[in-house]
């Protein structure tokens, strides 16, 4: 049978929800799943993966005990690990990492390469992709003898389907180095959000009118789990937010099962980042905004009175301590 692996990504010690979603994707296709662990834990990997059919769990060490994040080393023992136990497909996720390393690995293999994959057939090497800021949908056939994948977090629904798991182990030295080195990585000290991998995005635009009022949405967000905060264009380049909060055609593409839409008016570039979100709520004054006409549901009301009473139902339907 075919091996297929999915390259795990970790948060704080713990596997990423949206690594559920590319084990349901690759067992649906009925082929041998395979976990790819990179310098983490293979014990938090088989006991977050198990009940969602991952058969086999590859822990690689690359470089020795201890080595940080270096997309260039990594890549090269990816490489070499499916080499080793004749993996031919690489399933990853569309993340700031896996936009710098799966490329590498790509490069590593001589293989095509598509991200940001909303579906991918695997037996026929079949991917559906966006394209023209999401009017139409790319239909593309892949030809080789490796092929990765990038998938867009979200769009694939978990299901579980509780396994047995086998380990192995792979130890890639340093050897071969191309002179790429890591000399720190550094925060800007906040919690950095992956609006990419979110349930729930709350986003503001023009209408939020500042950067401290988007207070009223991260007060919201805290209070509903799996929630990010996102914001248009304009709210970025009015230096109310940073970047990486834009959703967008230039910004994050987000696939979360609700939406919300805080005085932000419905550009296409806007919609092209969020409209295969489930569910779609706008708030807005002008009820001939373009985002009205693009929601599920929408109020023509004030985001300054809408979302304080959000928050205080919010915090009302929370459980009490005890």
């Amino acid at each position: 049978m075919e091996k297929v692996a999915l390259l795990i990504e970790f948060k704080g010690g713990r596997v990423k929800k949206a690594n559920f979603g590319m084990a349901t994707l690759v067992r649906r296709a009925d082929k041998a799943v395979w976990a790819l662990v990179v310098n983490d834990s293979a014990a938090e990997a088989q006991s977050a993966l198990a009940p969602y059919g991952v058969q086999q769990i590859l822990a690689i060490q690359a470089g020795v005990p201890g080595s940080g994040w270096n997309p260039s080393l990594w890549a090269r023992a990816v490489a070499a690990a499916m080499d080793r136990f004749g993996i031919t497909q690489l399933v990853g996720l569309t993340t700031p990492r896996g936009r710098d390393l799966l490329p590498r690995i790509a490069a590593q293999l001589d293989a095509p390469l598509i991200m940001d994959c909303i579906d991918v057939d695997l037996a026929r090497k079949v991917v559906k992709t966006t394209h023209y800021s999401g009017k139409t949908i790319a239909t593309i056939q892949m030809m080789g003898r490796h092929f990765i994948y990038g998938l867009r977090p979200n769009t694939i629904e978990a299901q579980e389907a509780p396994t047995a798991v086998e380990l192995f182990s792979f130890d890639y030295a340093a050897g071969g180095d191309d002179g790429f080195e890591v000399h720190a990585i550094r925060s800007d000290g906040a919690e950095i959000q992956n609006l990419a991998e979110a349930d729930v995005v709350l986003s503001g635009g023009r209408g939020m009118k500042s950067g401290e009022n988007f207070k009223l949405l991260f007060d919201c967000a805290r209070l509903i789990n799996g929630a990010a905060v996102g914001a248009s264009r304009v709210a970025v380049d009015s230096g109310w937010v940073p970047y990486r909060m834009q959703v967008g055609q230039t910004g994050a593409k987000v696939n979360p099962k609700v939406y919300i839409a805080c005085g932000i008016s419905g550009s296409i570039q806007h919609f092209a980042g969020m409209k295969s979100s489930g569910m779609i709520i706008a708030i807005n004054t002008d009820p001939n905004a373009a985002i009205m006409a693009k929601s599920d549901y929408y109020a023509v009301a004030d985001l300054f009175d809408v979302l304080p009473e959000l928050q205080r139902q919010l915090a009302a339907s929370m459980p009490k301590e005890t």
